[in-house]
């Protein structure tokens, strides 16, 4: 058996007062899964346990009726953990509960903290429960509503019956504009497959690409762009059911030695950081240098654009077209699109909590990164919530897979690379993250 396969795997389960957790929890112990589990609860939590379920309630540890076994914490969470690693032959995971006001950052940093519990211990996830009704009269003015969902490997989007599929779908977007790795997964009362919560393996990246094909792309402040060749001197941009009072775009020539819109997606990305230079509707618009922010008037409206000299130009939108349904049109009719691409919007809707992810090839210098991470962590440790990634090192056969809270990394080799191309992926999630500083700090760790 290998070193990871003889620690036991722990889960941790949190979210917001009322959010569903007991109910998980329930339905976990009493589901035919084959795992014996050990149940810790915060002590000043609710409980978490139906006391039906309960043989026995005098001992800090006690079977369950389909052959589980429950704790509760009466004293420090590492005792707790000790206690119950004397009686290893017992069970074979451990889910720790928090009560809805934790900060679920103490609870996790207790696996990495005491050499013992790291040697017998792993963390395998933390899994948040969202109310999808009200978890947003919380997200605003509770830090713990957020720091729960930062800290996520899965988020459990529970009450989804109460709740319109709109209301679902932008209470997802901003889940993932906090935590862009946690899987997300939708139910009604807590009923989910068993194997979406536990043994989600927290340290796998891999996992989260596979949710979000662009996990490690670059964003950008815009969603769509696409390139037009324009020959008369003017058109007219429709925008047709147009749900939304203003959109953000700018148009630019495209050089003549430029074929594609990646080779203008930088210089679009520095105008839109720019002023605006709003644009009521019915306005021309000459494509130049400019951000333009179009004041639409909802439902359908017309902007006129103004060509200096023909050529292709290329159009860059806060929006997905699909959102506007955009034509541009001339004395011949519609103009066909050249090119089109589809870019990662950046975070705009939660600035205080988000993810940064990092990939790159080739090797790590071992003492120059961690001489960076360290010193990172020292200085802005409280702002990250989470670090978590696999690196390649240069002179080790195989991967290096880290996972960190706060101040707090724990490290270890993983399987062989192989033929596998050796590459690095990182994610920060946390508070006040600087994207271009936390990019240039790797990138000097680089061979």
């Amino acid at each position: 058996m290998s070193d990871l396969q003889s620690k036991v795997p722990i889960t941790v389960l949190t979210g917001y007062l009322g959010a569903g957790k007991t109910t998980l929890l329930n339905r976990i112990l009493k589901e035919e899964h084959g795992k014996r589990i050990a149940v810790i609860e915060n002590e000043f939590g609710e409980v978490g346990v139906d006391q039906e379920l309960v043989i026995g309630a005098q001992e800090e540890i006690f079977e369950m009726n389909n052959g589980c076994i429950c704790c509760t914490v009466r004293g420090d969470l590492i005792r707790i953990l000790g206690n119950l690693m004397k009686r290893r032959d017992k069970f074979d995971y451990i889910l720790v509960e928090t009560t809805g006001l934790a900060d679920p950052g103490p609870v996790i940093q207790t696996f990495f903290v005491d050499d013992e519990m790291q040697a017998k211990l792993r963390l395998d996830g933390v899994v948040t429960v969202v109310d999808a009704k009200h978890f947003w009269e919380h997200v605003d003015d509770s830090p713990e509503a957020r720091e729960q969902v930062a800290f996520a490997d899965v988020v459990l989007l529970n009450k989804t019956d109460l709740v319109s599929e709109d209301e679902l779908a932008r209470l997802e977007n901003r889940i993932c504009n906090m935590n862009a790795v946690a899987k997300v997964h939708r139910s009604r009362n807590a009923e989910v497959a068993i194997e979406s919560v536990l043994n989600v393996g927290g340290f796998n990246l891999g996992r989260a690409l596979e949710v979000d094909s662009k996990f490690m792309e670059p964003e950008y402040p815009f969603r769509w762009a696409g390139v037009y060749e324009l020959k008369d001197p003017f058109y007219d941009l429709r925008l047709h059911g147009v749900g939304f009072p203003r959109m953000k775009m700018v148009m630019l020539p495209l050089p003549a030695d430029s074929a594609t819109l990646d080779e203008m997606r930088d210089d679009a990305a520095s105008l839109f950081s720019g002023k605006e230079t709003r644009v009521p509707h019915g306005s021309r618009i000459r494509p130049c240098r400019k951000l333009f922010q179009l004041q639409t008037k909802g439902g359908s409206s017309a902007f006129q654009i103004e060509v200096d000299s023909p050529g292709r130009y290329a159009l860059f939108a806060e929006r997905d077209i699909e959102e506007f349904h955009a034509a541009l049109c001339g004395p011949s009719g519609m103009v066909e699109l050249e090119q089109v691409q589809v870019f990662k919007p950046g975070h705009q809707h939660d600035e205080q909590v988000t993810s940064v992810g990092i990939e790159s090839d080739g090797d790590l210098d071992a003492d120059k990164f961690n001489k960076w991470i360290g010193e990172l962590l020292r200085t802005q440790g409280t702002d990250i919530f989470r670090t978590k990634g696999i690196l390649s090192i240069r002179d080790r056969p195989c991967r290096y897979v880290f996972q960190g809270v706060h101040m707090l990394l724990d490290g270890r080799e993983d399987r062989p690379w192989g033929d596998e191309p050796r590459r690095n992926q990182l994610v920060f999630i946390g508070r006040n993250l600087k994207r271009a500083k936390l990019q240039e700090g790797f990138r000097r760790c680089l061979l």
